[in-house]
């Protein structure tokens, strides 16, 4: 985290939920306008972590066989040889998600939920880890698609890391320039701390006052009251491994309510419609909701 803070400044709170999705297994949406620093994070959330990396520049003549490969007629072997496409990666960047095709965006779905894809009848594992960072602009600017709902539900966690501070964008403006930092940055991490690092985070303790303290808020998603449609149980799933997650980065070995209060509108918002009346975004809405349920 102190070698991500390095390259994007000023945003130390983006970086550690970055860092806590990842060790919750999840797949990462950061969406905000052009310019903000969303690939540079990326790219050094692989480069530290020790990762393989590739990425994929979305465009609207994206196809899915550009993603997962495609078999080509070799007439050395006599016969037809899988080309393995860039998702054959431990982490994937989608940069510029929403501006591919749904058909395109689609071919996402299986690598996502199952870590392997099926290309004409055969079903190829991904590399372990593997993790999706996505990037996102904005709906309101032209060219871009919005993502259908199942493809939303997949991502663990959505930020955005917003304009810098005057401070931050002075060190910016001082600093050296991000793409030689990039090029400097060491791994501080294997693949296989990363794995250690999860199932620690994973033996993290949820006391059942705590699942109670979630599942009411999760029952609060689903009244009616607050948003259209309701929290799904992976939804739930992704809530707790995210507080977990939380926990482990502050140092302790179990789950408070405010770990859950903390994690929710990042892992949450993104799968939520506010009613209509509520005159409030998703995020927003959320963090009502949150001041409205009662702690444990």
């Amino acid at each position: 985290m102190n070698q991500l803070n390095t390259v994007i400044v000023g945003k130390s709170q983006q970086v550690a939920d970055c860092v806590a999705c990842l060790l919750a297994g999840g797949h990462l949406l950061i969406e905000d306008v052009p310019g903000v620093g969303k690939t540079t994070l990326a790219h050094a959330l692989s480069r530290s972590f020790g990762l393989q990396f590739s990425r994929v520049q979305f465009t609207a003549d994206l196809m899915p066989s550009d993603l997962v490969g495609v078999s080509v007629y070799e007439r050395g072997r006599e016969g037809f040889v899988f080309h393995p496409g860039p998702v054959f990666a431990q982490v994937l960047l989608a940069d510029e998600i929403n501006r591919a095709s749904p058909k395109t965006q689609s071919a996402l779905l299986e690598a996502m939920e199952e870590k392997q894809v099926t290309v004409e009848g055969a079903t190829r594992a991904l590399p372990t880890p593997f993790f999706v960072i996505a990037t996102q602009n904005p709906h309101d600017q032209l060219g871009t698609y919005a993502l259908p709902e199942s493809q939303l539900d997949r991502f663990h966690m959505r930020l955005s890391l917003g304009y810098p501070d005057r401070a931050a964008e002075r060190e910016l403006l001082r600093g050296q320039d991000r793409r030689d930092m990039l090029e400097k940055l060491q791994p501080v991490l294997t693949p296989a701390d990363l794995a250690r690092l999860q199932q620690a985070v994973s033996a993290v303790h949820t006391a059942e006052p705590v699942l109670d303290y979630l599942q009411d808020l999760v029952s609060a998603t689903r009244s009616g009251r607050w948003f259209a449609q309701g929290l799904s149980p992976r939804a739930a799933l992704a809530v707790v491994r995210s507080a977990k997650a939380q926990a482990f980065l502050s140092g302790r070995d179990y789950v408070a309510p405010d770990d859950i209060a903390a994690i929710l509108p990042q892992t949450v918002a993104h799968r939520l419609v506010p009613v209509s009346d509520a005159g409030r975004g998703a995020v927003e809405q959320v963090r009502a909701m949150v001041e409205a349920t009662p702690l444990p």
